[in-house]
C-alpha cells in the first residue's frame, strides 16, 4: 500500500474516507445484522468486510473508539478484540438511521414525483406549488424541520 500523498498545508493525510469510514460501515453491517443476535464481534470479522488489511483495521477501530463511534472490549494489554456496539451518530454516518439533509432531500424527491404524476391538473399545480413552498424554505430549515421530525419533536399549534 502506498501511502497517500502529504497536503501542502503541513496536515496530515485524511483517513477517514480511506481507512475509518470504511471500518466503521463494515462494522455497522455486522452489528445490524440479526443472525448473530446482537453478539460482540471480534474485530478479525471486520476485516473481510472492510476491504483493509488488518493493521488498517485495528488502526481505524483505535481512532473509532477514540472518538466515541464504537464500543470496544480490550484485552489485558489494551487491544481492541471485539467491537459491542455502535453509537447513534455512527447508525447514522453509515446510513443506517436518517440524516435531517437526506429525509429533506428524500421529501422534495417525493414532491417533485407527486407533481409529475398527478392525475389531474389541479393535483399536479397543488402537488407543485407544495414542492416550490418546500424549495423556497431551503436546505438549512428544511433540515431543521425534519430533525424535529426524525426526533419525534414537533411543536403543536396552541
Amino acid at each position: 500500500m502506498t501511502a497517500a500523498p502529504q497536503p501542502p498545508d503541513g496536515l496530515l493525510p485524511d483517513v477517514w474516507f480511506t481507512r475509518d469510514l470504511p471500518v466503521l460501515r463494515a462494522i455497522a453491517r455486522l452489528v445490524d445484522e440479526p443472525k448473530h443476535g446482537g453478539a460482540p464481534y471480534l474485530l478479525g470479522s471486520v476485516v473481510p468486510g472492510s476491504g483493509l488489511p488488518k493493521a488498517e483495521v485495528i488502526a481505524a477501530a483505535k481512532a473509532l473508539a477514540t472518538a466515541g463511534y464504537i464500543e470496544p472490549l480490550t484485552n489485558h494489554a489494551g487491544d481492541i478484540v471485539r467491537i459491542t456496539a455502535i453509537s447513534a451518530e455512527a447508525r447514522r454516518i453509515t446510513g443506517l438511521w436518517p440524516t435531517p439533509q437526506g429525509e429533506w432531500e428524500r421529501l422534495l424527491e417525493q414532491l417533485a414525483a407527486r407533481a409529475a404524476n398527478a392525475p389531474t391538473d389541479v393535483e399536479r399545480q397543488r402537488w407543485r406549488a407544495f414542492a416550490d413552498a418546500a424549495a423556497a424554505v431551503g436546505e438549512h430549515d428544511g433540515a431543521l424541520l425534519m430533525s424535529a421530525l426524525i426526533g419525534g419533536y414537533v411543536p403543536r399549534a396552541r
